[in-house]
């Protein structure tokens, strides 16, 4: 990464940070743009270059990055590992997933996205565009009509998998359940 996109990265991160900082503290109804961008020390314009969805985006950052990564552990992963394996590594080591669950502000992004119609509005928005991203990666590996719902069904619930285990008393253990059941469903399916 040059000098410009790692400017541009720690800018996106510093409103990113700011948004989270002041919405945590204060709630996200009584915070405004021109606030967050005051705290990242940047103009408002440059917070709608950075995320021109609004405030909702700035809760969601890597959003963009996420949806390349799940679309990617489809196409890229190594030959004879099962769709399911591959996604299953990804939520499970992926450097994203490790880096968002061992932020010591993980709970208070959830408790925030939770406890705000807006953000918990978004948040859908933005799982459902992952969810037709990764069916239609899915679909075209596997062959299959895009609009496929075995694809769709896989997908959905891949994404799910992790709101499943929340709270579990060993998130991981309950992860690679959900992950046996879908292998062995995908598999099954596909020997069909």
């Amino acid at each position: 990464m040059g000098r410009r996109e790692r400017k541009k990265a720690a800018t996106r991160q510093a409103l990113a940070d700011a948004a989270l900082r002041l919405f945590s503290e204060r709630g996200y109804d009584e915070v405004g743009v021109r606030e967050i961008a005051d705290a990242a020390d940047v103009s408002v314009t440059t917070l709608f270059k950075h995320f021109p969805d609004g405030k909702e985006a700035l809760v969601f950052d890597q959003d963009v990055d996420r949806e390349a990564a799940l679309v990617a552990a489809v196409r890229e992963r190594p030959a004879g590992q099962s769709v399911p394996r591959a996604l299953h590594l990804l939520l499970l080591l992926g450097e994203h997933s490790r880096r968002v669950h061992d932020d010591p502000r993980f709970d208070d992004f959830l408790r925030l996205v939770d406890t705000t119609p807006a953000l918990r509005e978004y948040a859908r928005r933005m799982w459902l565009r992952h969810e037709h991203a990764l069916a239609a990666a899915i679909a075209d590996d596997a062959g299959l009509p895009a609009d496929d719902p075995s694809c769709r069904a896989l997908a959905h619930f891949a994404l799910e998998a992790p709101v499943l285990v929340r709270g579990s008393k060993d998130p991981g253990t309950a992860l690679d359940r959900v992950f046996d059941l879908l292998d062995k469903g995908w598999t099954e399916h596909r020997q069909k």
